[in-house]
Formats: structure tokens, sequence, C-alpha cells
């Protein structure tokens, strides 16, 4: 697809995935709108207009999508592992105002074509094996993911409802990311993932360095740009409705994680100390690339080592400013 002129809202452009897709969409000629809620956006995104909307008023998600082309919706209230376990419901009440009003809103709109990030987490278990993009219904999510699992479910169903259920279709792309990392991503303990905890933590030579769980999980890991590529690709297929995984398609385990992390960023003599009483979440998550890899062309390039060393690197230069321990 080309993206030169068209009229593109990333709604949550602050965000992680949205400040990431606007860097791109800016190099490929978009004319960009972007909204922000609570914080200002982390980079500078030349051209790129900016509205502050509240997503969960319907007549802020009207003003945020008139006159656009394309829609993608990155905005989310997300958490980390603690704050899921603690307050199950903490993701489902905004999003499902934030998913719905929005939805509407862009077919009201006659916006051309709507992309939600939804989340490997909707998925249900399947032990060691990678999920398929047909299995998301074949059982609830994991316990712990359960409220957050199906508030995406539902927001898919929207999805294929306005893409096929209704008069005047509104064409939707629904993306499933596995675990998304690298620059811009949330380095606060108290909301972030576990790849970016453990960049802070070594970046912080933190001593002993905690790590939560056993270190075991096995997580699919995809580098930002990557993710973006295949977002981009999804979106620029010509179906109706497409749901779809974007991931790496192979697995690590938190402790392999942290030794390369360790080892791109020279710390030899850590003190890792694992606390299997800290909260984690599901032991083995994989996602099948298949689909991805046939029916867009899309496969993720950017080795883990060289998507770390990429982190790593920013997070100490642009957020820290932290020099390298000699």
């Amino acid at each position: 697809m080309d993206f030169t002129g068209k009229n593109v809202l990333i709604a949550g452009g602050a965000g992680f995935i949205g400040t990431n897709l606007a860097l791109a969409l800016a190099g490929r000629g978009a004319r960009l709108r972007l909204t922000v809620h609570d914080k200002p956006l982390q980079a500078a995104i030349p051209g790129a207009e900016v509205i502050s909307a509240d997503l969960r008023r319907p007549e802020d998600c009207a003003r945020a999508v008139q006159g656009m082309d394309l829609v993608f919706l990155c905005a989310a209230h997300t958490s980390g592992a603690a704050v899921i376990r603690a307050t199950p419901l903490v993701h489902v009440t905004p999003n499902v105002l934030i998913n719905t009003l929005m939805l509407e809103a862009a077919h009201r709109a006659g916006v051309g074509r709507f992309c939600f990030v939804s989340s490997g987490a909707a998925y249900p278990p399947t032990g060691d094996r990678p999920v398929a993009e047909d299995e998301m219904f074949d059982g609830d999510p994991h316990e712990v993911y359960f409220a957050a699992g199906w508030m995406k479910r539902y927001a898919e169903i929207l999805c294929r409802t306005y893409a096929e259920k209704i008069a005047r279709p509104l064409p939707c792309v629904v993306v499933r990311p596995s675990n998304v990392y690298g620059p811009y991503d949330k380095f606060d303990f108290a909301v972030s993932h576990v790849t970016a905890a453990l960049v802070r933590r070594v970046v912080e030579r933190q001593s002993p360095l905690e790590v939560w769980g056993t270190g075991e999980d096995i997580r699919d890991l995809i580098y930002v740009d990557d993710f973006i590529e295949g977002l981009l690709a999804a979106v620029a297929a010509e179906q109706p409705y497409l749901a779809v995984n974007i991931c790496a398609g192979q697995g690590h385990s938190v402790k392999q994680i942290l030794q390369t992390i360790l080892k791109v960023d020279g710390y030899d003599r850590a003190d890792v100390r694992y606390d299997p009483s800290r909260p984690s979440t599901i032991p083995v998550r994989l996602m099948d690339n298949s689909l991805a890899r046939e029916q867009l062309g899309f496969e993720a390039r950017t080795p883990l080592e060289e998507g770390l060393r990429r982190t790593l690197a920013w997070y100490r230069n642009k957020r820290l400013r932290i020099p390298l321990p000699r």
C-alpha cells in the first residue's frame, strides 16, 4: 500500500506501538493525526496533527476519525503481570469503551479501513504448540488473562461484524502481536513487560538483579521494527476482514532473554536471583507465523541479539543517558 498523502489516524500516538508506527508512516509520506490523552508524544513526528482526546467519550472519537482514510487503534489501557493478577478488570471497562466507540465513530465517518491491535494473550492455552489464528475461540484464555483476553475477543468480533455483517461495511484488520519489544516501550516496573523490565535492570546494573518467576517461562519476542512492517503488510492486504498473528514464530525462555541482554551489554558479574513467589503470567506462549508468511510475505528478520542491542542502546542514550560502566 502506498501511504503517500493518505489521511491516517493513530489513536494512542504517545504509546509504544503508536510512536513507532507514527515514525514509520511519517517516513512513508502519510498525513498523520495522533491522539494523546494523559501523556505527551515520546518522539517528534514532523508534520503530524496532535489532538488531545479521551477515547472513552463518543464525541472525542468522532472528532478524531473525521476525514481519515485509515485508522489504527493502538490506544489501550495496559499494565504488567502484578497489576493484572491483582485487579483483573483493570483492562476491561476503559478498553471496551475505547474499542466500541472508535469502531462506531469510524464507521459513521466513512473511514476506508480500520486496524485493531489485539493480543496473543487472548488465545486459549496450547501448551508447547504454537497457536494458529483459527484457534482463538477454541477455549477460554488462560486464567490470568481471562478478563483482558475476552475484552480483546469482543473487539475482534466487533471488527468482524463491521467488516462482514452490516450494510456499508467497514473493512477491518485485526493484528495479534506476540511480545513486542524495542525503543519507546514502557520501562516503568509497575507497568512494564518482562523484556523492558530486564533491559532496565541490566542498564541500571542492579545488584542483586531480581527476576520475577523461575525464568523458565517461554515467550515469542518480536522486535518493534519487524512488528510494524508486519502490521503495515496486514493493512495492505485486500481482504475485507483479516485476523493475523504478527510474531517471530519462535520462543525464548526468560533466562535466555536475560542471558542475551547480559552478554550484549557486557554485564559479566551480575548477581541474578529468580523469585518464584513474584507474579508471572503463563508458562509457555508460542504463536504460529505461517499465515503472515504465506499470505502477507512477512517474516520477522531481526535476530534477538540485534534487537536487544538496539533496545539497550536506545534506553541508555535516549532515556537515562547512563554511560556503559568500565
